[in-house]
């Protein structure tokens, strides 16, 4: 895929460096000279020196032919114009847009940006879970066709329904999938279907958002 990203701040930049971890042609638009050097000679000439809120600056970036944008940036209207000019200068399939005013996330959706990332969510859910009996985090929120699906980071509580089972013996809520487990004294790791999940344990998984609930109580037990 090629993946442009917009914004090269700690978000930003984090985003670039693992998308060409994972053997994705990207690249970056950041307006400031001296962050653009930086990355650069970090990560090799990948990003662009410019306003992505410009025609111009995304043609020079070859948005035609991009797959996927990502408007990083810490202004909530630079991302949504930024995104505008993409969708419907570029044609480009898909948008993404970090929000944060929560207000204006509908705003995103009804002028055609697939899918908002409320950062502002993102951190009020990263002060709860500092509350040791806080089970279940919010990490992303990806609305987008029609579907919201929910980025969550889950803690295996003693007593509950997982904990002493492998995964392929949960009944798992339909399009739900347990993508890492964070145990301490080892490296995170994939589970398998013979992964059994021991008290503490932290899970990373996707799953649509009205099947939460049901995901929070197999693993939390309430």
């Amino acid at each position: 895929m090629y993946i442009i990203i917009v914004g090269g701040g700690r978000l930003g930049y984090s985003l670039t460096k693992a998308l060409l971890g994972e053997g994705h042609e990207t690249l970056l638009i950041e307006k400031n000279a001296d962050v653009c050097e930086k990355i650069n000679k970090e990560l090799g000439s990948i990003c662009l020196r410019g306003d992505a809120c410009e025609t111009a600056i995304q043609a020079e970036a070859g948005t035609g032919r991009a797959d996927l944008l990502i408007a990083t940036t810490g202004e909530d209207e630079d991302n949504l114009v930024a995104c505008q000019v993409a969708k419907y200068r570029f044609n480009v399939p898909r948008t993404i847009a970090r929000v944060r005013v929560p207000r204006n996330e509908q705003i995103f959706k009804q002028l055609g940006v697939d899918v908002t990332v409320n950062s502002t969510n993102i951190i009020l859910e990263r002060i709860e879970h500092e509350v040791p009996s806080h089970p279940l985090t919010h990490l992303f929120c990806l609305t987008g066709d029609n579907r919201e699906m929910e980025i969550l980071e889950i803690r295996a509580a003693s007593g509950s329904a997982a904990v002493g089972k492998a995964l392929n013996e949960l009944l798992l809520p339909n399009k739900a999938v347990l993508g890492l487990v964070i145990r301490n004294g080892e490296k995170p790791f994939v589970p398998r279907g013979d992964t059994v999940f021991k008290p503490g344990d932290q899970i990373i998984a996707v799953t649509p958002t009205d099947a939460e609930e049901e995901l929070r109580q197999i693993f939390s037990g309430k």
